[in-house]
């Protein structure tokens, strides 16, 4: 399973690894993102189930997973610990769970540039804008998977380097997906959202651009990765 798949990256890559005699559940509760998954081509390999879902119901049969995958998603789910012990619970015996989650936002400086000062002109705490950091802490995420039942547990940090074609557009995306979240930010009118955009955008230029490579940004990600059985 593919748990928070969105588009369903991970699923089409693991696809070919399961073999034709398998399948991948590719589990989202946001139904736009299933569409653009379904649209896409499918890969070889094993076929792709694409399922409306939520993380923290008990929706799926138990022990039907070999491996459940959560890229990038336990940090968004408002129950971490129901996600966890589901993960848990639908799994066979011998299988295992793999998740990845950030470190914290300051390993990560244009990030953490861009969220701060959009905090900071929202008037909100930086908390409410840095969610897909927040699950930083190696002792929090092993904990949580401790108390979901899982008996082994393993944590590995792990650095990628990335290049962000179209500067722009990555800190217009960055900005607004940050500011989602935040009350404020859902009553503002779209000439606000864009003043909001273009602010930010200026007061972040001199740091933004020291990642500057020709006509990308490149610099590192930092990321937890979790394997519990």
């Amino acid at each position: 399973m593919d748990l928070a798949c969105g588009t369903g990256s991970v699923a089409r890559q693991v696809a070919p690894m399961v073999g034709i005699s398998g399948q991948v559940l590719a589990l989202d509760i946001n139904s736009v993102m299933l569409e653009v998954g379904r649209a896409q081509p499918s890969p070889a390999g094993a076929s792709i189930l694409w399922q409306e879902g939520d993380a923290t119901r008990r929706e799926l049969p138990g022990d039907a997973f070999d491996l459940v995958l959560c890229q990038q998603g336990l940090q968004f789910f408002p129950d971490r610990a129901a996600s966890g012990r589901e993960m848990r619970r639908v799994l066979r015996d011998g299988g295992s769970a793999v998740i990845s989650v950030w470190q914290s936002l300051n390993s990560h400086p244009v990030y953490e540039a861009l969220f701060t000062e959009t905090a900071r002109l929202l008037d909100v705490p930086i908390t409410d804008v840095d969610v897909a950091f927040s699950l930083s802490n190696p002792d929090e995420l092993y904990t949580l998977l401790g108390e979901a039942g899982f008996q082994y547990i393993e944590i590995t940090p792990r650095s990628q380097s990335i290049r962000m074609p179209e500067p722009e557009r990555f800190v217009q995306f960055s900005i607004l997906g940050a500011a989602t979240s935040v009350p404020v930010f859902a009553s503002m009118d779209a000439a606000e959202r864009l003043a909001l955009v273009d602010e930010v955008r200026a007061e972040t230029h001199a740091i933004i651009q020291g990642f500057r490579d020709g006509d990308s940004l490149a610099f590192s990600m930092e990321t937890n990765i979790a394997i519990a059985k």
